[in-house]
């Protein structure tokens, strides 16, 4: 059932589960188009990849060495030759002979290990090795990394580095991926100004909507930043109306109980149905979620640090759903606390801190949900149990990098 505004505050974990919910159920399918494999990264990939060939697709050697037959070992035996990578060893190798052989060569025919060249004593044409070595001993055996036909990589799934190397292996030149989804951006108030203009005292310049261009790019969206929409119902409506055209709209500030917060309103006189609006978290509690005329909307709260959050908290899990993704967790870290904390238990914390490479997390000082400038010497944020009030130094608590 939708939600009365100023609705109890539900727990993170419930509005991520109708987040999730939701949009699963009502997102339609993402169009399939193609991209060339070198613009295929951070896209979602629109079709199953099958294993053209087995991988490897003959026996090759995982280390530089000699090509033996693990009968002959120990002992000594005759080196007959040499095989690089991309080469082929046209002799078949006979009792207490070897081939020389690089990484990745191929196993010559009668060899069936190979030792390291590290490990053996050369002495002429001969190579001396003094302990056993077991059958298939540094050799990668055709299909041993996939056979030919495998499902090696799913639709559904961001295409990183890692898998952009597997596409080029498997020799997917062009990319068959899911279209962008278009995210428009407003945000709200009387006190916003252009990043390019000289605010008065009592005005702020406007750093949500580039934010979440940023964060909506690095998800794979198309953001639209369609301005502000001031703290009037019918100038707010206008702009919720185009904002309703995009796949996706996210409104950041208007959405608390203040007397002009007129964004509820506004999305009300669009037919809007409200999931929830606030959730037990810091910063970001007073967050709206919904749809209209068959689009999501989330109405994130205005602090910089809010809107940041709940975007990654939930508005991202949104945009890969829409995009084609299957839902996903935010993945959290463990770091070592290097000093004592507590809290008023009741919200779920997201604070900046900064985690060392050593793995120990100090929280960093801050006034706010305004202070943009505490977030950017954060590499992550410190997650706070609801439940419990205190932690020693040494205790170990989770963490959202950056």
């Amino acid at each position: 059932m939708p939600a009365p505004a100023s609705s109890k505050a539900i727990s993170y974990e419930e509005a991520r589960a109708i987040v999730v919910r939701e949009v699963a159920a009502k997102a339609s399918a993402s169009m399939v188009e193609t991209a060339p494999l070198e613009a295929a990264d951070g896209r979602v990939l629109g079709a199953d990849i099958f294993a053209d060939r087995p991988y490897p697709a003959l026996d090759r050697t995982a280390r530089d060495g000699f090509a033996v037959r693990s009968e002959d070992m120990p002992g000594r035996v005759r080196v007959i030759g040499e095989v690089r990578a991309g080469e082929w060893f046209s002799r078949t190798v006979g009792p207490g002979e070897a081939v020389e052989i690089m990484t990745g060569a191929p196993i010559p025919d009668g060899a069936d290990a190979v030792v390291m060249v590290e490990h053996v004593q050369r002495e002429g044409d001969s190579i001396v090795f003094d302990g056993p070595v077991p059958v298939g001993q540094f050799i990668n055996f055709r299909g041993g990394e996939a056979r030919e036909g495998a499902l090696l990589l799913s639709a559904g799934t961001r295409l990183g580095y890692c898998e952009v190397a597997l596409l080029a292996s498997v020799g997917v030149a062009t990319v068959p991926v899911f279209a962008r989804r278009t995210v428009a951006i407003v945000t709200t108030g009387d006190e916003l100004v252009s990043p390019d203009q000289t605010p008065l005292p009592h005005q702020i310049r406007n750093s949500n909507g580039y934010s979440l261009m940023a964060q909506v790019r690095r998800t794979g969206g198309i953001p639209e930043l369609l301005g502000v929409a001031r703290d009037d119902v019918d100038e707010t409506r206008a702009v919720m109306e185009r904002g309703l055209k995009a796949d996706l709209l996210l409104i950041s500030g208007g959405v608390s109980a203040g007397k002009y917060d007129v964004v509820e309103q506004a999305l009300r006189s669009c037919g809007a149905t409200i999931f929830f609006d606030r959730v037990a978290i810091q910063p970001g509690q007073p967050l709206v979620f919904g749809s209209a005329r068959g689009r999501f909307f989330f109405g994130l709260p205005g602090n910089p640090a809010s809107t940041v959050i709940t975007f990654e908290l939930f508005a991202r899990t949104a945009l890969e759903i829409l995009s084609g993704s299957p839902p996903q967790e935010p993945i959290f870290g463990m770091a070592r606390l290097t000093q004592s904390y507590g809290h008023k238990p009741g919200l779920r914390r997201f604070l900046p801190a900064v985690v060392s490479n050593e793995g120990e997390l100090t929280p960093i000082a801050w006034t706010g949900s305004s202070d943009i400038a505490s977030l950017t010497r954060a590499n992550a944020f410190m997650v706070v149990d609801p439940h419990r009030k205190e932690w020693k130094a040494g205790d170990m608590m989770p963490v959202l990098f950056k």
